[in-house]
């Protein structure tokens, strides 16, 4: 579904990002983790060219992002991303964050889009408040409201750029409720989240990032288990406590 080849990204003279190699299958639900600036949002925000990359080559379905003629508009369609502030605009209703790009990328006319928008909302348990502003809801309840207008637009693969850390720890859950139903349903998924306990329960597979270098790429188990590195091994003690 997705690949990474020997990545690299500068900014400027910082080099955050450093010859970063992954492969996603469908169905895959992969965590990224890792230390604060350890470049995980950086490298799944360039999945769907939020940020550009200098060296190496990202494939979705076997076509590169750099090949000519590749829309970014039509990948983000395909690809789904999910921020940590929520992004909701907040001048639109709940219906209308979700309908808008349906009827001006995916050319859904209003009835089909906001069908589409009700069911969404239904299923992260958020139809009760489809007419009001992001301004009236708790942050567990945007982000919710994020998710579905992410999956509005029917995509492949859902990016979430820790999803919950601007959450209290009373909202969490109703998120990552959402996400594991999500997982299990097979969307192909990957996560930059600190949720340790998430991970265990939904991911298949963990990519530990330090200093913009991808240091262990691991099934779960084998992960929390018996880690590769004593960089992992010394996060995990950390993290998990």
């Amino acid at each position: 579904m997705l690949e990474l080849r020997n990545v690299s990204k500068w900014y400027g003279k910082f080099r955050a990002l450093t010859e970063c190699s992954v492969s996603i299958a469908k169905g895959d639900v992969v965590v990224f983790c890792g230390p604060s600036g350890s470049g995980k949002s950086t490298l799944i925000k360039l999945i769907n060219g939020l940020e550009e990359f200098q060296d190496g080559d990202i494939l979705f379905k076997g076509k590169s992002l750099r090949a000519a003629g590749t829309s970014m508009n039509a990948l983000r369609t395909r690809i789904g991303m999910v921020f940590q502030h929520f992004e909701l605009f907040p001048h639109l209703s709940v219906r209308d964050n979700l309908t808008i790009a349906q009827v001006r990328v995916l050319g859904r006319d209003q009835a089909q889009a906001g069908k589409k928008a009700e069911m969404l909302l239904e299923r992260v348990g958020m139809s009760a408040h489809i007419d009001k502003f992001p301004a009236q809801l708790s942050g567990g309840q945007q982000q919710r409201v994020a998710i579905a207008r992410a999956l509005c637009m029917d995509p492949e693969v859902m990016l979430f750029d820790e999803p919950t850390s601007a959450l209290d720890p009373e909202m969490i859950n109703e998120v990552l409720a959402v996400m594991t139903e999500l997982a299990q349903e097979g969307m192909t998924m990957l996560c930059v989240t600190h949720e340790m306990g998430f991970a265990k329960r939904v991911a298949n597979k963990v990519v530990f990032m330090d200093q913009g270098c991808i240091v262990e790429d691991t099934p779960k188990d084998a992960f929390f288990n018996t880690p590769q590195t004593d960089r992992a091994q010394d996060f995990l003690n950390k993290i998990i406590h």
